[in-house]
């Protein structure tokens, strides 16, 4: 059977244990495996003589084993093994005296022992890479890595006979244990070096091809892990792993096959492998970029490109092949959303040109649109007069007005004799726009039906909501969850309003849209700032649009961070949200936990949180980080903190009220009804209140643990408050180390109130991954190694030449790889390409 990208590892890696590790980590094929990118390279290992060691730096050279001793440990049991090694010759060619040093290995195993005595024999001569340290003022390296060399040229005829060496040459064995090393994430299952062996075995195997061929390589790659099952010890991303003689639950823990081999005894040595050729591997591996693309950036062909990243020869090779596989990201990623874009727009729906009823709805309104809100009100205009359907994101900062934008389009389609759904992610909010939107079109003289159809509705009043809905008359739908259900029906469904998209999935989009015999006009709406480069990006097949002025009449929140060990400061913050309350004002209290004895991971799946280690340093490697970085407290609880508030004397004879997610909808209804007519003016509340929660007497917010959240989310927060006009003040009460990096993040959302100067600097902080969620950033996604804010050049150049491409091969019929890759990435990333 010939090894291609799509073969199992299951049927390709013998050892079952590591097929489970690698499974863990999402590698299942070898495509998966070669895709499963290091995050950093090595250093090259610097090469010098014993006396120019420096103690703790790593550092290669070359001697001769002039004796080695076994000595068993009287105090536990086990064995002690110390070769002397005598540098001379290698020291003379650096002009420094040579010197002596021991390479001292523990084990209990006494087959590795008696094997590895035999190989360190005296008169060997070797290449040892390792950090040195320091023993009874003598230098000494524990468990370095070793090769074995001929000692003379005739020697290496002698392999021929059965004696086998690790390196042709002191030059070749020196060239490859100072070359970089990837380092891969890792786990307590599998180490960075067991990751990087199978990659290069995946690698070794595509370019052999041949099944026995690849049982060869794995069988040399694994060999040294059946001897030292039972061993136990730290993974390092240099040499052998230091063993203990106290065996711990079985790890795996042998040498990497192409740099520490010889220290397996399950064979007599290993011949030199041979470099993976890479004409071979090129037709196992075929380029995706178009010839002339690749050509045109001085990019690597795709072969080339995995082999320097996984088995880079120097660090520029493997900068080069970064290079390289994120721009064909970036070329895959924005060919897609082009070809959606073009597909689109094939596609039948309802124009929409009669504007009677909207311009009524604009002179009607007590204030003057904003600058933005006229012009996004005209693009879309525009767009649904056209006889392909709309695709346009809004992103507009809390309060900015997408609601009358929204509904100036909805009335374009309703008086076009068509009907227009606005799909709201809670049923609180969902019944808020229901209310809104009523009474605006109420005022507004206008008679259209405002139909409001949510799942925790009565189940008379819901049917004559879906009857209203199926009659197919022109007119306002407001849903929830509900309009993705099968009992919906819209006939004439012109438009569809998607509002906070981020909560709605793409099959759901699509559920709604591809109903009828047309598909219609599509508005999706967010209030979660994101940097454009990165709109660019995930939402390429939209057309985008920005709201960032606010409506005439609100002032800019105040905000503040208050140390939550600062007891004064906070007590003038209590006192502060007295006072606003005692005028009739009401303050949200916002915790991430909803009692104490849910987990920090629970409160992490409703709360926008992330654990990140003040110490950012850490090991890197997945072995378990710096053992200087603290745990973070336990996060606040909502019913914690609104026992604590309601004891202090500031809010004596105030009443609390609390909502989560927990509440069923009744519970939120009375307990936000309470809140807004000031009969509980506090709510402590978990982040439920983010989207849509609109009371105008709000002008306090205190968010627990701020420190915790990220910067969207609170910019997301703190606009709940100051809806109304009055003046408003946010406070970030925080746990944050000085210095740290979420100092640094609450010092962002403190000095600036622009949503997309926030996102920025959230996403420059935190990564792709964290503000957009997994799914936008590689987690489950074919983008691994592309940076939306810092590769936004590089992508803009993909988009442009993509564009051309598909311009002269629409189909992609000449270009087979670029289509499967852009079918594979589609499959996988529609949630983000459009909807989440």
């Amino acid at each position: 059977m010939t090894v291609s990208l799509t073969t199992p590892l299951a049927k390709l890696l013998t050892n079952r244990r590591r097929v489970s590790a690698l499974k863990g980590l999402g590698m299942v094929t070898c495509a998966d495996a070669l895709t499963y990118y290091p995050f950093r390279v090595t250093d090259p290992v610097p090469l010098r003589a014993v006396r120019e060691g420096r103690i703790g730096e790593p550092m290669a050279f070359a001697g001769v084993v002039r004796d080695v001793r076994v000595m068993q440990m009287n105090a536990r049991r086990g064995y002690r093994v110390q070769a002397m090694v005598d540098d001379s010759a290698f020291a003379a060619q650096r002009h420094v005296p040579g010197s002596v040093t021991a390479l001292v290995f523990f084990s209990y195993k006494q087959q590795y022992v008696n094997w590895l005595s035999a190989r360190l024999h005296a008169g060997a001569s070797v290449v040892v890479c390792g950090t040195p340290s320091e023993y009874d003022g003598m230098p000494q390296f524990t468990h370095p890595e070793v090769l074995t060399v001929p000692p003379t040229p005739t020697a290496s005829q002698e392999s021929a006979r059965g004696l086998r060496f690790d390196a042709d040459s002191i030059d070749d064995a020196l060239r490859r244990v100072c070359r970089p090393r990837p380092v891969y994430h890792a786990n307590s299952r599998i180490s960075s070096e067991h990751i990087h062996d199978s990659i290069v075995t995946v690698l070794r195997a595509l370019a052999a091809g041949d099944d026995d061929e690849t049982a060869q390589s794995e069988k040399t790659a694994q060999s040294g892990e059946t001897a030292q099952s039972t061993q136990s010890g730290t993974h390092g991303t240099t040499g052998t792993t230091a063993i203990s003689p106290e065996p711990a639950e079985p790890q795996e823990s042998a040498p990497s096959p192409s740099r520490a081999s010889s220290l397996s005894p399950a064979h007599d040595g290993i011949e030199t492998s041979p470099k993976i050729p890479t004409a071979a591997l090129r037709r196992a591996i075929p380029d995706i970029l178009p010839e002339s693309v690749r050509e045109a950036c001085g990019l690597m062909h795709r072969a080339e490109a995995f082999l320097a990243i996984h088995e880079p020869d120097s660090v520029d090779s493997f900068r080069q092949a970064l290079h390289t596989l994120r721009y064909e990201e970036a070329f895959i990623s924005q060919t897609a959303v082009l070809q959606e874009r073009e597909q689109a727009r094939k596609a039948e729906t309802f124009p929409c040109t009669d504007g009677d009823m909207r311009e009524t709805f604009i002179d009607s309104l007590p204030f003057t649109l904003t600058g933005g809100q006229t012009s996004v009100i005209d693009d879309i205009v525009q767009d649904m007069g056209r006889d392909y359907p709309m695709q346009r994101l809004l992103q507009g900062e809390v309060g900015s007005g997408k609601t009358v934008v929204a509904l100036a389009a909805m009335l374009q389609a309703v008086g076009s004799g068509y009907q227009a759904v606005l799909v709201a992610p809670t049923q609180v909010l969902a019944e808020q726009h229901a209310e809104t939107i009523g009474g605006m079109v109420s005022k507004a003289g206008l008679d259209i039906p405002v139909t409001l159809v949510t799942g925790g509705m009565k189940l008379a009043a819901r049917r004559k909501a879906l009857a209203a809905a199926a009659s197919g008359e022109p007119g306002i739908i407001i849903a929830t969850h509900a309009a993705f259900s099968r009992t919906f029906q819209a006939p004439n469904l012109a438009l569809a309003v998607i509002d906070e998209q981020h909560r709605f999935g793409v099959e759901q989009r699509e559920t709604l849209l591809q109903r009828g015999e047309k598909i219609p006009h599509l508005l999706v709406m967010t209030a979660t700032p994101i940097p454009r480069t990165a709109a660019m990006t995930w939402f390429g097949s939209l057309d985008l649009s920005w709201l960032t002025e606010l409506p005439g009449g609100r002032k800019p929140i105040r905000t503040f961070v208050i140390p939550e060990a600062d007891g004064p400061t906070m007590a003038n913050m209590f006192r502060h949200i007295r006072r606003r309350i005692d005028a009739g004002e009401r303050a949200y209290i916002v915790c991430a936990r909803i009692d104490e004895d849910e987990s920090d991971d629970q409160a992490g799946q409703d709360a926008e949180l992330f654990e990140e280690p003040d110490d950012a340093s850490g090991s890197g490697d997945g072995s378990g980080g710096s053992s200087s970085v603290q745990p973070k407290p336990p996060l606040h609880a909502v019913s914690e903190i609104a026992a604590r508030l309601e004891a202090l004397p500031q809010f004596q004879g105030v009443r609390f009220a609390t909502l989560t997610g927990r509440d069923d909808d009744a519970t939120k209804q009375q307990v936000m009804a309470g809140f807004a007519a000031g009969v509980t003016p506090v709510l402590v509340a978990t982040t439920v209140i983010e989207v849509g929660v609109d009371v105008p007497q709000a002008s306090c917010i205190v968010i627990f643990d701020a420190d915790r959240f990220g910067l969207s989310q609170l910019h997301q927060l703190r606009g709940r408050v100051g809806r109304g006009g009055t003046d408003s003040w946010a406070f970030l009460v925080s746990r944050a180390e000085p210095g740290s990096i979420a100092e640094q993040r609450l010092a962002v959302i403190q000095g600036s109130l622009d949503g997309a100067e926030i996102a920025q600097a959230d996403l420059e902080l935190r990564g792709a991954g964290d503000v957009l969620g997994d799914a936008q950033s590689g987690g489950k996604s074919g983008l691994k190694l592309l940076r939306v804010v810092k590769d936004a050049k590089m992508i803009a150049d993909a988009r442009s030449r993509a564009e051309q491409v598909l311009a002269d091969d629409p189909g992609l019929d000449h270009e087979v790889q670029l289509a499967g890759a852009v079918l594979d990435f589609t499959r996988g990333n529609e949630s983000h390409l459009i909807s989440s």
